[in-house]
């Protein structure tokens, strides 16, 4: 049978999370109940008490401080490791919250810690805004509640049936793929791509497929990089081929597509082989023209699309770019090779291209260097451009050979 997690603050919801075990379980589920409330008394599986011990705090302590914000937070902790235990013993196959913004960030603060593939659905009042604080690089899935969550009514009573069905379902699939026999598996690759990367992206994933191995492609646009980078730390992937590593541009630039300033350490913290190379450093990800900052306007830009507005990096921020680069991966654990594609980094970084900029690019490329002198990472430089025929396979053959070898 599969067993369904329900995360909830019982002081508030819990009519509501009482109703929806009940459909659960008529599901064909069971249910193991957490009670994140902080001035619960309900008889949950997990009570707030054992919650707030998870999370290294006392929960009568925590009710008379009467500090929401820090109440909140060792609650998180607390839930979160609860899941995590929960899921190590095989006895969470799915999870579903239901709440307004504080339940949303506890309950999905413990689903974003979870494994991608494990079921979460978070049914929110805050679905329909900006939802990346509660999503991340997860894969939570998002149901907005369309009323608030303040008892059963002929509306809450659609949302929350639906929402029970639909996990009940996801943990028997769940529950099915954990108790089936192992089958084989290839090794799982992680590889990065953006539009003006997909050439080589695609000639390098081809090559993985031949060379035994099952590519996973995330899309460059901040959350791809970090979902990838979650990945390494959950031990999904054995490499890592990072040819498009314009999220860092974005960070250091103020673009609309970065994926933090951490992005580019997972792999290396790790352990596992990459091979890197400079897709798309020589552009910034901005919205709309009109929504391009008003300091940029002397800069070159380039209409990617009427959502999409490129800005061309400059030598200053390619020669940074090229020390923060080097700088992440000289402190790498595993074995490193980065490939400098002289001609051109992007599809519209070549020759005749709006982007082409040698000067700029060649700062990229001599600041790299400088940071990786003394480093144990290989650097090979390329005579072509990323997307000419052969780079991809090469960097592709390049991951095949460090993995083979790191075993």
């Amino acid at each position: 049978m599969a067993t369904v997690v329900l995360i909830g603050t019982m002081d508030t919801k819990g009519e509501e999370y009482a109703w929806i075990a009940d459909r659960v379980r008529a599901h064909g589920a069971s249910t193991v109940t957490i009670d994140v409330g902080l001035f619960s008394e309900s008889a949950a599986d997990v009570t707030a008490s054992q919650v707030a011990q998870a999370g290294h705090a006392d929960l009568t302590a925590l009710r008379e401080a009467r500090d929401r914000g820090a109440a909140m937070e060792a609650m998180a902790s607390g839930a979160t490791s609860v899941t995590l235990a929960l899921h190590a013993e095989g006895r969470l196959d799915g999870v579903l919250a239901v709440g307004g913004s504080g339940g949303s960030s506890v309950a999905s603060r413990a689903m974003r810690a979870l494994p991608v593939g494990v079921p979460k659905l978070l049914v929110s009042t805050m679905a329909s805004g900006d939802v990346s604080p509660y999503v991340g690089e997860s894969d939570v899935t998002l149901m907005h509640s369309v009323v608030d969550v303040a008892g059963i009514n002929s509306v809450s009573e659609q949302v929350f049936a639906n929402a029970a069905a639909a996990i009940a379902a996801m943990a028997a699939e769940q529950e099915a793929r954990r108790t089936a026999p192992a089958g084989e598996q290839r090794p799982l690759v992680g590889l990065t791509m953006f539009g003006l990367t997909t050439p080589a992206v695609d000639e390098a994933r081809a090559e993985l497929v031949g060379l035994g191995y099952e590519p996973l492609v995330f899309h460059a646009t901040g959350a791809g990089g970090r979902a990838m980078e979650k990945l390494v730390r959950d031990g999904r992937l054995v490499g890592v081929l990072d040819l498009t590593t314009t999220e860092l541009a974005d960070d250091l630039v103020g673009g609309v597509l970065s994926a933090g300033p951490h992005r580019l350490e997972a792999a290396g913290e790790q352990g596992i082989p990459q091979v890197v190379s400079l897709g798309a450093l020589d552009l910034v990800n901005f919205g709309p023209r009109e929504t391009v900052p008003g300091a940029f306007a002397d800069r070159t830009f380039v209409i990617h699309n009427p959502t999409v507005t490129l800005m061309r990096t400059t030598p200053e921020e390619n020669a940074e770019l090229g020390r923060r680069i080097g700088t992440k991966l000289s402190r790498a654990r595993g074995p490193v090779t980065v490939l400098l594609p002289l001609r051109g980094v992007s599809g519209i970084d070549k020759e005749g291209g709006p982007f082409r900029d040698a000067a700029a690019d060649g700062e990229l490329f001599s600041a790299l260097r400088g940071a990786l002198t003394g480093s144990p990472a290989e650097i090979v430089e390329v005579d072509s451009h990323i997307n000419d025929r052969g780079f991809g396979r090469d960097a592709a053959r390049r991951l095949h050979g460090l993995i083979t070898s790191f075993r």
